[in-house]
């Protein structure tokens, strides 16, 4: 089944919602996801960089949409673009990376100012809001190895921190399962198509969205006001800038 289609496929309970009325929906959806986003303790371990450099930060948690919009309206984040990476295919389509012959991970990368937001705060929202890290090969109703948890580290001291927390967040037991978030070293960051970049914000009424996204957007500024964006810093004005 073509990995779109699976998007939208839902289980009756909310299309039964969904033909009450917009409004209850909404209710219903924010409810839902406000028990899946978990309250985490800052990172123990997240040192200050006076480089003065821009960095990037490439992960991975299920749909790029929701992902990549969460970061979109965090305060910091220059740019956030949806893409692949952790496959073995160079320059692999969509269709390709739904099948899960290329081993790739639908990811986005994260363009930030850490003198604005650190490393360790940006991983903070990631598993917090963005993604359910014990979901193995899957994330909501996406299922295959495409769709799974990782961080991609882009230096050493990316790789230090983000072992670092996911211990500390293993040790306080904050989640009722183990967490199986893929670390390792990013290859290559392919960037996906463009008619999926900007995607959540454009299309905020497509039925995904609403059950799946918007609800994570909400958990963002709900959860992290200091860091909050209201305006999203988008792909498309990125290119024409």
């Amino acid at each position: 089944m073509n990995s779109l289609v699976k998007r939208l496929s839902v289980p009756v309970a909310l299309i039964a919602i969904a033909l009450a009325g917009a409004g209850t929906l909404w209710q219903a959806t924010t409810v839902n996801a406000a028990e899946e986003a978990v309250t985490l303790p800052a990172p123990t371990l997240d040192p200050p960089d006076s480089s003065g450099a821009l960095q990037t930060a490439v992960i991975a948690g299920g749909c790029f949409w929701g992902v990549q919009a969460v970061f979109q309206h965090t305060d910091g984040v220059i740019n956030a673009v949806s893409g692949y990476a952790g496959g073995t295919v160079k320059d692999p389509s969509y269709e390709q990376v739904t099948t899960g012959s290329t081993g790739h991970a639908e990811s986005v990368a994260i363009r930030y100012d850490p003198t604005k937001i650190s490393y360790g705060k940006l991983l903070q929202i990631f598993f917090s809001v963005a993604h359910d890290p014990t979901q193995l090969n899957r994330q909501g109703p996406d299922s295959g190895t495409q769709y799974r948890s990782a961080i991609y580290t882009t230096t050493d001291e990316q790789k230090r921190v983000a072992e670092a927390y996911i211990a500390q967040l293993t040790d306080a037991k904050v989640y009722g399962g183990k967490i199986v978030t893929e670390l390792k070293p990013l290859d290559t960051f392919y960037p996906a198509e463009d008619y999926h970049q900007d995607y959540a914000t454009l299309n905020p009424s497509a039925f995904y969205i609403v059950i799946n996204d918007l609800p994570k957007i909400k958990n963002m500024e709900a959860m992290f006001p200091d860091l909050w964006r209201a305006q999203p810093k988008l792909v498309s004005e990125a290119k024409s800038g």
